[in-house]
């Protein structure tokens, strides 16, 4: 059987796909600002919290990175109205995936700090330093210089994983592009140019994190 490729119906709707990969950015770039935000209280308190609060947080970590996102999904967007809690499926999409994000972002943020020595950590305190300044001015830009390529990788990760949400029907590339397949009925045209279109943002992400990273740790 001799398969003839046809992209004319794909390309016609190609500005479809466009705001769909626009969405895609949007709700990565959130979940990052979110999840980095989750992941660096969840490390302090992982490393330097009372036992309830490590507790509270290792919890979270092993419930979070030993279940499936959609699962977590399913959770946030079906399961939360049941409490009263009623969120669109575009909230549902950031509030799951940055839950998500978190948790991994804790323990990569972690080891960071892990691998600061316990000398410079002793003598922020011994300067008069609270727990929180000891963080803020001698911990956290030396642990995100160590951490940084793995955070940024989890990062791009994360952006490809955000076709997970169109199973709650968040306009994303993703299901933007089952939409149109099931209109055109062209499967490999439709997925191919998605594809592609995942493959470039990726790239874009890769390029912008070592823009990142030359600005902020080469100096």
């Amino acid at each position: 059987m001799i398969y003839t490729f046809n992209f004319r119906d794909v390309f016609a709707q190609f500005p479809t796909l466009v705001d769909g990969a626009v969405l895609t950015l949007e709700l990565s770039a959130t979940t990052m600002l979110f999840g980095l935000v989750i992941g660096i209280a969840g490390a302090l308190a992982r490393s330097w919290g009372p036992a309830p609060l490590r507790l509270a947080a290792t919890s979270y970590v092993e419930v979070i990175r030993n279940t499936p996102l959609l699962i977590q999904l399913f959770l946030v967007f079906f399961g939360l109205p049941s409490l009263g809690l009623r969120l669109d499926a575009t909230t549902a999409a950031v509030v799951a995936l940055a839950i998500n994000l978190g948790a991994y972002s804790t323990e990569i943020i972690r080891a960071g700090i892990q691998a600061i020595h316990k000398s410079q950590i002793e003598a922020g305190l011994a300067l008069g330093l609270s727990r929180l300044e000891v963080f803020r001015y001698i911990v956290l830009f030396p642990a995100l210089k160590v951490i940084y390529p793995a955070l940024a990788s989890q990062f791009i990760l994360l952006m490809l994983a955000t076709s997970v949400v169109s199973q709650i029907a968040t306009p994303e590339l993703f299901h933007t592009a089952s939409v149109l397949q099931s209109r055109t009925f062209r499967d490999f045209e439709v997925y191919i140019v998605t594809a592609g279109m995942y493959l470039a943002m990726a790239l874009m992400f890769r390029l912008l994190f070592a823009g990142i990273h030359r600005w902020a740790f080469r100096r």
